[in-house]
This record gives structure tokens, sequence and C-alpha cells, in this order.
């Protein structure tokens, strides 16, 4: 345990260590934070393209979708709810890529389009879950409100 302890209050001690890791944050999650402004911005037509792929409730899962990448970017972004904000992310990030970017179930002419989608959701999810693995730490330049 005393390591644990040690390795904690180590993670951030090199210089600009604690910098890029808000610079990390920021990016990440207002990025999501703006994607989610972009299903509200954008309901009907996300809507249509969920209906589509077979969704069940496309204008709510829309709807709820466009919340939680919005609540769930801010929450990386402020260093606030990080273990929910990152671990529903990381969640919807993962299904989103199976359901939505689904390019092997999809004409040849979008496969590379859908594919990339897929990717980068994949990738995206990846970094929620490091996101998530830090959260019991205590993160430098954070509002540190937590469920834990």
């Amino acid at each position: 345990m005393l390591d644990t302890i040690l390795l904690q209050s180590e993670l951030f001690a090199t210089a600009g260590s604690a910098e890029v890791f808000l610079l990390a944050r920021l990016l990440f999650g207002l990025t999501l934070a703006f994607m989610g402004l972009n299903h509200f911005m954008q309901t009907d037509a996300l809507a249509g393209y969920s209906e589509a792929k077979g969704l069940p409730a496309p204008r709510a899962a829309t709807l709820f979708s466009g919340g939680l990448l919005l609540f769930g970017g801010l929450g990386v972004a402020a260093g606030a709810l990080v273990a929910l904000a990152a671990g529903g992310l990381a969640v919807f990030l993962l299904l989103s890529a199976v359901t939505i970017h689904d390019f092997w179930a999809v004409p040849e002419d979008q496969q590379q389009d859908q594919m990339t989608q897929f990717l980068k959701n994949v990738v995206m999810a990846g970094a929620s879950l490091a996101f998530l693995a830090l959260s019991g730490v205590s993160w430098p330049y954070a509002l540190g409100y937590s469920v834990l």
C-alpha cells in the first residue's frame, strides 16, 4: 500500500506533467462536449441516421447520447465526477462503435468512412478508460468532485 501512495503522489511530479495532463483533459473533454452539443443541434438528422441503423427510440437515444457526451466531456475536462463521466463515455463509445459505425455491414462505398468513425470511437473509448483508471488519483487543476 505504501508503494501505491508513493506512486500516486509522484504521478504528476515531473516538470510540466500536470499542465500536459490538463491540456489532454481539455482537448479530449471539450471535443466530446462539442460533439454532444452537435447531437442537440442536429437532432433530427442524427435521429434519422439512428433509425436507419435500427436503433429503438432513435430521437430519445440521440438526446441521451448528446447529454452523455456533453456532461461526460465536461466532467473529464473539469476533473469532476470523473469515474462516472469517463466510465459512461467508455461504455457509450464502444456501444456506438459497433451499433452505429458497423463498417462491416455497410455498402463498400461507405466502408472507409464508417471504419474511420469506428476507429475514432475505439480510440476515444481507450482514452476514456485511461481517465477512468486515473479517477481514483487526485488530479491537478481539477474541481475534484467525486461520488466515491
